[in-house]
């Protein structure tokens, strides 16, 4: 993938979250707690079968380019937005799918992850975008926990909250499509957001 490629995915991107309504201005409590100002909701992508299309195919274009598919065994799910992407990615490269709990279960086998794991496997761990990465390295730790190896992790939009630089200290490389002052960069130049949107997120960047 060049960097006229990459650069193309981008833009279309930014096009199909704004057609679908993903991205909203106003109050929103974040999964880690944390208000922010502006929102985007990729969990509304699976009910756009074509836009989901896209973007699944979009994940799997960056994962080819910059990691491999030889790079890791597993793909698993972070719940929940994650889940939906990870499934259909790892159906496409065939690959076996997991996903971890937000809870671990108090009946059955009491686990923390679902699906099948080997001591030893690699696993990437795919989310739909990251803030402060709470939920990544949640994740990773249940992973880890039942002898996975985790050191990658792919999601389509970085917040450029801090969450790469966390993800970092738990020795995990993150991957990204977007980062969110770029889509801030090309929403505004296609005028879909106004100058006063456009501060919105950019002063929230600088917040972290």
């Amino acid at each position: 993938m060049s960097t006229a490629e990459r650069e193309k995915i981008k833009a279309e991107l930014c096009r199909i979250l704004t057609k679908i309504g993903a991205l909203k201005f106003g109050t929103f409590k974040l999964a880690g707690g944390k208000i922010s100002p502006y929102y985007i909701d990729l969990r509304i992508v699976p009910s756009f079968p074509e836009a989901f299309q896209k973007v699944s195919d979009y994940y799997i274009a960056l994962i080819k380019q910059d990691l491999g598919t030889d790079s890791f065994e597993r793909i698993a799910g972070v719940p929940t937005a994650g889940m939906a992407f990870a499934s259909l990615i790892a159906y496409h490269l065939r690959k076996p799918f997991l996903y971890s709990r937000q809870q671990v279960k108090t009946h059955g086998r009491g686990r923390k992850v679902e699906g099948i794991i080997m001591p030893g496997d690699r696993i990437l761990l795919v989310d739909d975008l990251i803030t402060s990465g709470q939920s990544l390295r949640k994740a990773a730790s249940a992973i880890r926990s039942e002898g996975g190896v985790v050191n990658n992790a792919v999601v389509l939009v970085d917040r450029e909250e801090g969450g790469n630089e966390n993800l970092a200290k738990d020795k995990i490389k993150l991957y990204y499509l977007l980062k969110v002052s770029e889509a801030a960069d090309k929403l505004y130049q296609m005028g879909t957001i106004t100058e006063e949107e456009y501060k919105t997120i950019t002063k929230q960047i600088k917040k972290k």
